[in-house]
């Protein structure tokens, strides 16, 4: 953050600021590096996150143009649940209620129940979960998606948090 304020401020003089930064950054890195912050994050970037919405169980949505949402677990999820072994997730159909039960996930460590974020039919099932559950390790916020749904009542979607209020219940369920 700070080569790019410096940067920034000598762009008119690039030639007088390479100097600079080639001096500071030998003689000490750890200045222009940001404090670390060693808590959880979403590890996702904002354009991926920007319109996802969290549940209090972990499970986030977004709602594409088309009024269909994609439903996954978060980053937080997987890494509690660690290697995830089985998917198992409802038939394409299915009749959804805000907070049902639609499936659950296994590892090799624990095994969790996932909940609907939203009222909504199953449109969708990601299939190459059948053969690839890891996929929610590697991938959970793009590939590793568990389910797309119909959004039968738009207005449940202001019951859920967005990617600064999921982090701060992150934190606050840490400590």
């Amino acid at each position: 953050m700070a080569v790019c304020v410096l940067l920034r401020s000598f762009s008119s003089n690039f030639s007088t600021v390479l100097p600079l930064l080639t001096r500071s950054a030998s003689r000490c890195p750890l200045q222009l590096a940001p404090k670390p912050y060693f808590g959880r994050t979403l590890a996702s970037s904002s354009r991926i996150s920007a319109a996802l919405k969290f549940t209090d169980k972990h499970e986030w949505i977004r709602v594409e143009d088309d009024g269909v949402g994609t439903v996954g677990i978060s980053n937080f999820a997987q890494e509690a649940l660690g290697d995830v072994v089985y998917c198992g997730l409802p038939e394409v159909g299915t009749q959804l209620a805000q907070q049902d039960e639609f499936g659950a996930l296994e590892s090799v460590k624990a095994a969790s129940e996932l909940y609907s974020p939203l009222t909504g039919e199953v449109v969708e099932v990601n299939t190459l979960l059948a053969d690839n559950p890891g996929l929610v390790n590697k991938s959970c916020y793009k590939d590793g998606w568990l389910m797309k749904m119909t959004i039968a009542n738009p207005a449940e979607l202001d019951s859920l948090m967005d990617e600064p209020a999921y982090e701060r219940y992150i934190r606050s369920i840490e400590e």
